[in-house]
């Protein structure tokens, strides 16, 4: 009978994931194909593989393709980023935005775009030392022997509230500067190319790569710490690693995009709802729906009162902040 049942749920999880990967490809192919000139998928196939030289080749090459990949790896990178901070901290309103970890990485991104414009480059490495910091704040604070899950949503919003005030006086002191840096406070893909993927790739590879391996981990820990030390886990060095790497993730996410929310808490709730907790299949399905989400909200940011483009955190904002609610609500109760 376990048997079976085992069988059966492998067997669901591998529809569900074919169907994610179906919705993230969908999702792809539908942010390149529309615009203010809409691309026939026949038409972006001889683009991209075989070649083809018509007119609307250096759109799809240098404008629609590295935009929609960067969107579809910061989907990737927040939905496991979350998903992680969610089973690390056994809190199912842990999320990069909301417990403070982008706020980290975003005080430490606006130093950079505000007072060292011209070391972008450092962008990255910065943004992932303000995360760090953050998320080692928080855990310090929220620790009295052990985690609680109100402990680490009360550090989270009190350390984002104090990280938010910083921004916010950088940019009363340098108000002549705050255009340059006003996308990246909203979250916007507007303008992203070619250098930003190459600069995401690596660490998205890497950070993924780390989950996916520590994915039997993450199932052993869900089983609670006691239980975990039992089967011979060490839950706190686990803990830590997991943690960086959702702060990584995280952390690269924020220095392309800025502070897109919501991301982190709606997808990974949504793949649980539709695959299970197992994280052997939770962190690619997770992946998947990220991918699938922010690609096709920023094509939505694009068309929606075109020609005139929102930034994508402001449509996550709008779907992300009822659900917020609904979660926070079923856990009062």
């Amino acid at each position: 009978m376990d048997n079976k049942t085992d069988q059966k749920s492998a067997y669901r999880g591998a529809i569900v994931l074919a169907a994610l990967f179906a919705a993230a490809c969908l999702a792809v192919a539908f942010s390149i194909s529309s615009g203010a000139v809409s691309i026939s998928l026949a038409d972006i196939w001889k683009y991209l593989f075989q070649g083809y030289a018509g007119p609307m080749k250096e759109v799809v090459w240098n404008i629609r393709l590295p935009r929609t990949l960067v969107a579809a790896l910061v989907g990737l990178n927040l939905a496991c980023s979350g998903v992680l901070l969610q089973g690390v901290m056994r809190n199912p309103l842990a999320d990069p935005h909301i417990i403070g970890v982008s706020s980290g990485a975003g005080l430490f991104g606006i130093i950079i775009l505000i007072l060292f414009p011209h070391m972008t480059n450092l962008l990255t490495p910065v943004a992932f030392i303000g995360a760090s910091g953050a998320a080692a704040l928080i855990y310090l604070l929220a620790w009295k022997q052990g985690i609680s899950p109100v402990r680490i949503i009360l550090a989270g919003v009190a350390v984002s509230a104090f990280l938010g005030s910083g921004i916010s006086a950088l940019l009363v002191f340098y108000s002549d500067r705050v255009h340059g840096a006003l996308m990246f406070l909203v979250g916007g893909l507007s303008a992203k190319s070619w250098p930003q993927l190459y600069t995401m790739l690596p660490y998205t590879i890497a950070g993924t790569a780390i989950a996916l391996a520590g994915s039997t981990h993450m199932n052993v820990l869900s089983l609670g710490d006691s239980n975990a030390r039992g089967l011979g886990l060490r839950v706190e060095v686990t803990r830590f690693a997991m943690t960086a790497v959702a702060t990584l993730l995280a952390a690269i996410a924020v220095s392309v995009v800025g502070l897109l929310g919501f991301v982190g808490l709606i997808v990974p709730h949504t793949a649980r709802l539709m695959i299970g907790t197992d994280y052997r299949l939770l962190i690619p399905a997770t992946a998947m729906l990220g991918i699938a989400v922010v690609t096709f909200c920023d094509t939505v940011s694009r068309l929606l009162f075109a020609p005139v483009e929102l930034p994508v955190g402001i449509i996550m904002g709008v779907l992300g902040a009822p659900f917020f609610l609904y979660l926070l609500r079923r856990e009062a109760g």
